[in-house]
């Protein structure tokens, strides 16, 4: 693979960059500490919609999408280092309308939705002007293995019911939320990869309730926020199905390809940050007569932290490379670089929180936000321990050994 960026990624970062240091840097901060002393945080700051129609201004709009009518029209390899980017900030992926899972739930009706799907959901997504959910984990059962899925969307004629709970659902907390895709049931008698079908269900839809917010490690993570959802006979009509009954596996391997490029591409850049605030502390904090730079072993680990990212970057673009090849070798390709890129920023993360000392854990800095956001996402979209055991089954397969060796 070619390691450049192409003309068109090189005008888009210098317009991204330029646009991170002119109009989001000098709000970020001042958003946040409004945010966090809010006694209701669930509410959309007027900043956040000046800075979306600044993007959308620029140009800087819907850049995952690889379409070039609605989006950028970027490949993976190429939206890579737009995504990384957008990383060493908070909310610029919101502002620009490239936030999950919003990114996902667009791709997903873009690839799969009817025209009407599209029409009244996908229309507005695309525009900002909604925001989405998406509800798969359920808290009575090893959401790891999504064949353990107890919630239902039962065909009844020309309707679909749904029910059960869900949690984890990111999104269901922001005021624009007004759409969920909702994974259920179908079919138990089917093959375990045609029973579950994808519902999109409307937020208001009776039936539908947002049971709480939870807090992630102490953080609500407002105002979007990751609630328990409930589904009491949730009846919409048949078109509510994404894509046909049972399709929902092949859907949600379609969405998380790509979406685990992003998240870890955000994370390249989160820890590219924290390195950043790190080497700054280490060389103005002075004690025992020197920097910290120079105590401790301090440079080793910061060595060791840009040797980490640097690896985690090329393994990434690797993976992104192998998917816009349609090469069977991403399926390992994007479940190794899930296991090793949050690893490796939760690490250098914490590495930059020791060199602030006390300030590392209080909102002062970014810091511990930034090593939540790392720590939450070895459980999101697929726990360490499967994406192991997806990547250990191959590399046996390929001694033909294991169930997948033919």
């Amino acid at each position: 693979m070619d390691f450049e960026h192409s003309p068109r990624t090189r005008e888009l970062l210098e317009r991204l960059i330029a646009f991170q240091e002119r109009e989001v840097g000098p709000r970020e901060e001042p958003y946040h500490r409004e945010l966090l002393s809010r006694g209701d945080p669930w509410v959309v700051l007027p900043a956040i919609e000046e800075l979306k129609a600044k993007a959308k201004q620029e140009g800087l709009w819907n850049l995952f999408l690889p379409d070039e009518e609605h989006g950028a029209g970027l490949s993976n390899v190429e939206y890579a280092p737009l995504a990384e980017r957008m990383g060493r900030s908070m909310i610029t992926a919101e502002v620009c309308n490239c936030n999950a899972p919003d990114t996902g739930n667009m791709e997903v009706l873009w690839h799969f939705g009817s025209d009407e799907q599209k029409q009244r959901w996908l229309a507005p997504l695309l525009d900002g002007s909604i925001r989405s959910a998406f509800c798969m984990t359920e808290p009575e059962v090893a959401s790891s293995d999504a064949t353990n899925m107890q919630a239902t969307a039962v065909l009844e004629g020309e309707e679909v019911v749904v029910n059960g709970r869900k949690w984890w659902s990111t999104g269901v907390g922001h005021p624009n939320c007004e759409a969920i895709i909702f994974m259920g049931l179908t079919d138990p008698e089917a093959d375990r990869y045609h029973q579950h079908s994808m519902v999109l269900v409307p937020m208001d839809a009776p039936g539908v309730k947002v049971e709480r917010m939870l807090e992630t490690m102490g953080f609500l993570d407002a105002p979007a926020g990751h609630g328990e959802v409930s589904f009491g006979d949730v009846r919409l009509p048949a078109s509510s199905i994404i894509g046909g009954a049972g399709q929902a596996f092949a859907i949600a391997q379609a969405r998380l390809g790509p979406g685990r490029i992003h998240h870890c591409m955000r994370l390249i850049g989160l820890a590219e940050l924290a390195l950043e605030l790190g080497c700054k502390r280490a060389s103005e904090r002075v004690a025992f007569g020197k920097p910290l730079a120079n105590l401790g072993g301090n440079r080793e680990r910061i060595a060791d932290a840009r040797i980490a990212i640097d690896q985690a970057r090329l393994h990434v673009l690797h993976a992104a490379w192998l998917l816009d090849e349609k090469a069977p070798e991403a399926i390992g390709a994007v479940s190794q670089i899930k296991v090793a890129t949050p690893n490796m920023a939760q690490g250098v993360v914490d590495m930059a929180m020791q060199l602030h000392g006390g300030a590392g854990l209080s909102n002062d800095v970014p810091l511990a936000g930034a090593w939540i956001a790392a720590r939450a996402l070895r459980l999101a979209d697929g726990p360490d321990e499967v994406h192991r055991g997806v990547i250990a089954r191959l590399e046996l397969a390929r001694y033909g050994k294991g169930k997948w060796s033919s």
